[in-house]
């Protein structure tokens, strides 16, 4: 286990090319265990390339990224076998039932009384009635229920979520950020990207607001602040607004140079 405040994620001058764009570089980001530090951004912004080069599913073009002590690019099957991941979009496998994924991830990962936790995690997320189903045949939120479930069962002491919850019915939105909260207090760090400014309010103990490929800012929601009036939708607008000025700036001025 993980001493409380021992940095977990540890990425230095990241960046990742793209054609001439080289997105978030510089990108310089420590997490340690026992936090919950979210992304955030617009639609596009660069919050899945970030959680991809963390988890080691994009390599990157500059700098290097050790999670759990684990160089992400060079060894990304070792990282993923200790993290949990809950990529955007992604959907369990279309044949397989809810049941038949929970067994074939537990057993990837080597867990003890699988069948026991299983059975808890369907019935936990109320696919008890579904355990039979193809997953196909499921609904966009209870696909997403399986993948949530299948990053839960292990129980790993740091998770990596992209969107988890946007496919998710209010009821199971509250009791997945319980749980999430629940697991930060026993030790667990939790890593989020998100555009749900809310969840940083509610959950977050440090932020990252991003968007074209830029870290904007980051720190505490209270020292993104610049005064106790602000709210953190005044943030986000203020920054992302720059963004977008600084955008139409740079083009405006490429167009000039080609005249």
């Amino acid at each position: 286990m993980s001493k409380n405040g021992e940095p977990l994620v540890v990425a230095k001058d990241l960046g990742k090319r793209y054609g001439d764009f080289i997105a978030l570089h510089p990108l310089d980001v420590k997490v340690s265990s026992g936090e919950f530090f979210g992304v955030f951004g617009p639609n596009g912004a660069g919050k899945s390339t970030f959680i991809k080069l963390l988890t080691g599913q994009l390599r990157p073009s500059i700098g290097g990224v050790e999670v759990l002590g684990i160089n992400a690019a060079k060894d990304p099957q070792k990282l993923k076998a200790n993290i949990g991941i809950v990529p955007e979009s992604e959907s369990p496998p279309s044949y397989l039932t809810p049941g038949e994924f929970l067994q074939f991830v537990g057993k990837l990962r080597d867990i003890d009384e699988l069948n026991k936790k299983v059975e808890y995690w369907l019935d936990w997320f109320g696919l008890e009635e579904k355990r039979d189903t193809m997953c196909k045949d499921l609904s966009k939120g209870q696909r997403q229920k399986v993948m949530l479930a299948s990053a839960f069962i292990h129980k790993p002491k740091l998770l990596f979520l992209d969107e988890p919850f946007a496919n998710l019915d209010p009821i199971y939105q509250r009791k997945c950020r319980q749980y999430l909260l629940d697991l930060v207090a026993d030790g667990a760090t939790i890593f989020l990207c998100s555009h749900v400014l809310e969840m940083a309010e509610r959950m977050c103990n440090r932020m990252a607001i991003i968007d074209r490929g830029k870290v904007l800012a980051a720190g505490t929601v209270k020292s993104l602040k610049k005064s106790s009036d602000e709210t953190l939708e005044d943030v986000f607008i203020r920054l992302v607004g720059h963004s977008i000025e600084e955008a139409e700036r740079l083009s405006d001025e490429d167009v000039s140079e080609e005249e």
